[in-house]
């Protein structure tokens, strides 16, 4: 595996300036995730890295080495993609095995029927191993996608949202498996979504995009806890954070507009009264809607409460993080 360095990287297509001066190291043996909604340079990133895009500016290192001019091929990198790019016609076998017989890799037929038998051992479809690719389901075959990258050994594999098109369940499970497959190979890998549960449980760092700059990098808990926006802070967790007007609660930090409360940052046992307007029952937890002088908010609370709507709760800040008026965190 290796390390990956972007030093001032900058692309534009058009007008539109994609990537804006990114500097990031994805570290040896790293799970790193880049989250953000559409537009912000997640893919793009992705393409640069891997040779697809050229940056106008800055420098891409791949194991301690310049790669701007190199092929994807000189390169050494495996993408998964969004939508499975399997050969129909070809068996499971066939397809995790195409890769090794490239003319660049030359891999001997026996290390192929290994290596082949190995990752099929890891996402568990061996006994798939002689079927169509058309005859898989979903998620079969986006783990036969997954493999035909893990069958490479490349210095870093490139995820691009590779669970998005599955139903919620092939997620989750999938998810368990890629943060497993990690453990085991040490592998290197750097994983585009806009999905938050994603980041939080697989990466060991997030990097933030917004706008085609990374606004922030470091490990889910930093970010979670620490978020140096109120744009990052709403990019982690569920129910979103509480963005209110900072006076709310009394008098803020010298600067600050908003007060942001994650829903589990909000007692019950003093302060305002808020109005129940919603209950949500989740099985593993339950959240209340609330209006707090005309603020929505949501918190959490007992999973048996005998809470209604039309109820009145008091409430108090606990842990508040405050932005000034640009979003920025307010110390």
């Amino acid at each position: 595996m290796a390390e990956v360095r972007m030093t001032g990287i900058s692309i534009s297509f058009g007008l539109e300036k994609a990537v804006a001066d990114v500097t990031m190291t994805v570290p040896d043996g790293a799970f790193v995730v880049l989250l953000g909604p559409t537009g912000a340079g997640k893919t793009t990133t992705l393409r640069l890295i891997s040779g697809l895009e050229r940056p106008d500016t800055g420098q891409i290192h791949i194991n301690g080495r310049v790669v701007n001019n190199e092929t994807p091929a000189q390169r050494n990198v495996a993408m998964v993609f969004q939508q499975y790019s399997l050969y129909p016609h070809l068996s499971v076998r066939e397809n995790l095995a195409f890769p090794l017989r490239s003319p660049i890799l030359r891999t001997p037929e026996d290390q192929i029927a290994r290596k082949v038998g190995e990752v099929a051992e890891v996402l568990q479809i061996s006994h798939k191993l002689d079927n169509k690719a058309t005859e898989l389901s979903g998620g079969e075959m986006q783990r036969v996608s997954i493999g035909r990258a893990l069958v490479r050994d490349p210095a870093i594999y490139l995820m691009d949202e590779p669970l998005s098109s599955l139903d919620a369940k092939l997620r989750a499970d999938l998810r368990i498996e890629l943060k497993r497959i990690h453990a085991n190979l040490g592998a290197t890998l750097l994983y585009v979504t806009h999905d938050q549960i994603e980041a939080m449980t697989m990466a060991t760092h997030v990097g933030v995009l917004d706008h085609g700059r990374l606004v922030q990098f470091g490990t889910p808990r930093q970010i979670y806890e620490n978020p140096a926006s109120l744009y990052v802070a709403g990019r982690l967790g569920l129910p979103r954070i509480n963005a209110l007007p900072a006076t709310l609660f009394g008098a803020p930090p010298a600067g600050a507009s908003t007060i942001g409360l994650r829903p589990e940052h909000i007692a019950h046992d003093g302060g305002k009264e808020a109005l129940v307007k919603r209950i949500e029952h989740l099985g593993d937890q339950t959240r209340l809607h609330l209006s707090l002088e005309g603020h929505d908010l949501v918190t959490l609370t007992d999973v048996h409460t005998k809470l209604k709507p039309g109820d009145r709760l008091p409430v108090q800040p606990r842990n508040p993080l405050f932005f000034d008026a640009a979003g920025d965190r307010v110390a």
